[in-house]
């Protein structure tokens, strides 16, 4: 079920049903393979202007999701619609054409730069490549893009292995935000970086989303980082999002006990009396994802009804949407 969309609200990207599936080969038969199921129907709206946050456990489909959406994975069902485009079945031309529209700041800063060219080189390839600015203004304009992320215009001199961490994913800031992009997906964007880091490049996100009129899709494992930068939060548990909601919402009232537990692990110093939900046994494999309520076998509330039926995705208050049983 997608949810309702919001009065005045222009939704910029629509997915409906989707599903990632990977065969996993054991021998040359056939029979003996395995379906690796890392994104399940899933059904959701982003909304232009807004940060949308994708949490999980690492290996539940988030990461696979972001990559499908911008077609670096090609789905195994459902559909993405990018302003009213359904761009699962692009071909390559109109394929370069939507990475102008769509572009994602990896997790690592070091590996996703080409270590053999200097950052004005890489820019000015992609410069190029999507014909942003005549020849004769790219220097100027790759130098002002710099300055913009907290970098030098100095810097376009340089190569990637010169740089710090943080100021390596700026360099990856400045080549998404090159071709004018309407919708960034950050791919755990923070997390290799030290803590004072990832809040000057969580504060550089937001400033650039305000100047550009950017839309985010945050996904991210730490939920203090997605309290901080989210406008609504999506949880993902096993391929399937199972609660989604504004952010002060899932944060003041978390629905599903999965969302409760994982909130319950954030640091607060000012409720050291919060009791912590811990759950047992480890996160199902997706070669064998549990029949009925995918959660119940680490649920404290799982009963006979969440082991054998899978719980319907719906709206409980406005704009809160949670798949559990136990919810009323």
């Amino acid at each position: 079920m997608t949810q309702s969309a919001q009065p005045l609200r222009k939704t910029l990207v629509k997915v409906d049903g989707l599903k990632k599936y990977f065969i996993s080969k054991k021998g040359f038969s056939k029979k003996n393979d395995t379906i690796i199921k890392a994104v399940d129907n899933v059904s959701l709206q982003v909304f232009k202007g807004e940060t949308l946050g994708i949490v999980g456990e690492s290996g539940c489909g988030k990461s696979t999701m972001g990559k499908v959406l911008l077609q670096l994975q090609k789905p195994t069902a459902g559909t993405v619609h990018f302003q009213d485009q359904d761009i699962t079945s692009l071909r390559s031309r109109k394929l370069k054409e939507l990475r102008k529209e769509i572009q994602m700041i990896f997790q690592d800063p070091y590996g996703s730069l080409n270590q053999r060219m200097t950052v004005g080189s890489m820019l000015n390839e992609i410069i190029k490549t999507h014909h942003i600015v005549p020849r004769h203004k790219r220097s100027l304009f790759i130098k002002k893009l710099l300055v913009d992320v907290g970098l030098q215009p100095e810097h376009y001199w340089r190569y990637p292995h010169e740089f710090s961490g943080g100021q390596r994913q700026r360099i990856s800031i400045a080549r998404a935000l090159a071709v004018q992009p309407k919708l960034i997906v950050c791919d755990e964007a923070v997390s290799a970086l030290d803590v004072s880091v990832q809040a000057q490049i969580l504060n550089l996100l937001q400033k650039l989303k305000r100047e550009h009129g950017l839309t985010y899709l945050f996904i991210s494992h730490d939920l203090s980082v997605v309290r901080h930068v989210s406008d609504r939060v999506a949880v993902m548990y096993l391929g399937q999002i199972i609660e989604m909601a504004d952010k002060d919402s899932l944060f003041s009232t978390p629905l599903h006990p999965y969302t409760q537990a994982l909130l319950s692990a954030i640091p607060n110093i000012n409720e050291q009396d919060r009791e912590r939900i811990v759950l047992q046994g480890d996160v199902p494999s997706p070669l064998n994802i549990p029949s009925g309520c995918r959660f119940h076998t680490r649920c404290p509330l799982a009963t006979d009804v969440c082991r054998t039926k899978a719980p319907e995705y719906r709206q409980v208050t406005h704009n809160h949407f949670v798949a559990c049983h136990q919810v009323n």
